[in-house]
């Protein structure tokens, strides 16, 4: 989440003529990229860029082997368009949620890399438990159930794409200065964490596409849990970062769900 800008007071003052002497520009010269330093910067984003599309390839070919591992039968996919619809929904969303990200977010040091790592893996658990625990069942899951799936997987890219999306918006000529303002506008005017209540529902949305209770109490439970994690680490880091501006952010809004957490 981006931070909010504190204006400077002074801003507004009359300024006081400074007569005859005249600032140094050579620091001014220090703190402006010249071409060299712009091209490799440029240089720099496309090739993180092409890292992040890199592992989403890798990521979403892991995850049909995930589903071909839990699902043992190939035959089940034909016959539940629901499922495609799902794994097709899903695909773009990791696409379109790549492309939409901030250029800081981008980045592919090692420690981050780790993170993601780390990140993906119950991911790929969960799309291999479902058509696992599918297969022990007789019947099939209910076309209703399937579609409920879809919509709850629809609003959470919907969700997380247009917070994406409104914080870049509202963010982005401070961030082109180096700063990185608090962002309480669209979403955050409600919730602090749409893209954490987003990528919940998206996961959710899964077990319902296989009717597999197991898998989807687990994925809420453990869901829940590493949400409430990353919400605690992130307000932390604001809350060192920006102070009171958003202590009091917090205390008018809620976490992930609206009078409720």
């Amino acid at each position: 989440m981006a931070h909010e800008e504190v204006l400077d007071p002074t801003a507004g003052a009359p300024r006081r003529s400074t007569g005859s002497l005249k600032a140094s520009t050579g620091s001014l010269d220090a703190a402006s990229p010249g071409p060299a330093s712009s091209a490799r910067l440029a240089v720099a984003a496309r090739r993180d860029l092409s890292t992040r599309i890199a592992e989403t390839i890798i990521f979403l070919l892991a995850i049909v082997g995930a589903v071909a591992i839990g699902l043992g039968m190939s035959e089940y996919l034909g016959l539940h368009p629901y499922v495609y619809a799902y794994l097709i929904a899903y695909a773009a969303f990791r696409i379109a949620d790549l492309l939409v990200r901030e250029q800081s977010m981008l980045g592919t040091d090692p420690a981050h890399f780790a993170r993601r790592v780390m990140n993906e893996l119950p991911v790929l658990a969960a799309f291999a438990a479902a058509p696992l625990e599918r297969s022990y069942y007789t019947g099939d899951a209910p076309n209703w159930l399937a579609a409920l799936g879809i919509l709850i997987e629809l609003i959470g890219l919907w969700l997380v794409l247009g917070a994406r999306v409104q914080l870049g918006f509202y963010s982005s000529a401070d961030t082109a200065n180096g700063h990185h303002p608090l962002v309480s506008s669209g979403f955050y005017r409600f919730i602090r964490h749409p893209i954490y209540l987003a990528e919940f529902l998206v996961m959710l949305a899964w077990p319902f596409e296989w009717a597999a209770p197991i898998t989807m109490v687990a994925v809420a439970v453990i869901g829940a849990w590493a949400m409430n994690r990353r919400i605690k680490e992130d307000e932390a880091e604001m809350l060192a970062n920006h102070g009171d501006a958003y202590a009091a952010y917090i205390r008018k809004t809620d976490a992930v769900i609206p009078n409720l957490w």
